[in-house]
């Protein structure tokens, strides 16, 4: 049976068709979510898309927090389901306190949009098991609240529980303390990522394939789990 990844459109989203798109080149069925509606429709895994939910007001990911499918998403993930936020998605994921930490404004006061190398960290989420320890790869990266912080203990904790996903290389695009790209929660069924690894699926429109490892990884993680 074809796995079923929920993709959640809230107002002001930009990257869910494109979320969706990697979703199905990765070989599962993307099934559209709306921010009004708490019903999943029964979908194995979620992904929160980037973009500028509700228009950033307030906080960015601030309101999309409070958004009815957020209130099934977040007990979901509770239980275990898969979710990956990527850039406006990492946001709400912290809002919602399913990671540590916030996404504050780029240190050099600019959005940043560039093609960014990252170093995979940590494999054995439900979003990286495709990849290997310390492997390089190349996608798109494109904000302007990026800059990922937390207090020294959780940073410290993050380290030393191996959940520091992905880090910058070869230059910070944004000020994020130790380089830190993506984390994950204590079970690794959630992931946060800033830069955007859904437009880097198709060589026709980006930088490299790199990025559809984190599509295949949730669909190996389905398999393996227990029914």
């Amino acid at each position: 049976m074809t796995a079923r990844v929920g993709v959640v459109t809230f107002p002001g989203s930009l990257d869910d068709g494109d979320a969706a798109r990697a979703v199905r080149i990765a070989g599962a069925e993307p099934v559209r979510l709306w921010h009004g509606d708490p019903d999943l429709h029964g979908v194995d895994a979620v992904v929160l898309p980037g973009g500028f939910s509700y228009g950033d007001y307030l906080r960015c990911g601030a309101i999309a927090r409070f958004a009815p499918v957020m209130e099934t998403v977040v007990e979901a993930a509770r239980g275990g389901l898969p979710v990956l936020g990527i850039c406006n998605g990492f946001q709400i994921l912290c809002e919602a306190h399913l990671l540590p930490g916030a996404l504050t404004r780029n240190q050099h006061l600019h959005f940043r949009n560039r093609d960014q190398v990252l170093r995979i960290e940590a494999t054995g989420t439900a979003w990286t098991n495709a990849f290997q320890p310390g492997q390089e790869v190349l996608v798109p990266v494109k904000n302007g609240e990026g800059c990922y912080v937390a207090d020294p203990a959780t940073l410290d904790r993050l380290e030393g529980e191996g959940r520091v996903v992905a880090r910058y290389l070869g230059g910070n695009p944004n000020g994020s303390q130790r380089d830190i790209a993506a984390i994950t929660n204590e079970a690794g069924n959630v992931v946060g990522i800033m830069p955007h690894p859904e437009h880097a699926v198709e060589a026709l429109t980006g930088p490299s394939l790199d990025g559809l490892g984190f599509f295949t990884s949730v669909l190996k993680h389905l398999v393996g789990a227990p029914a």
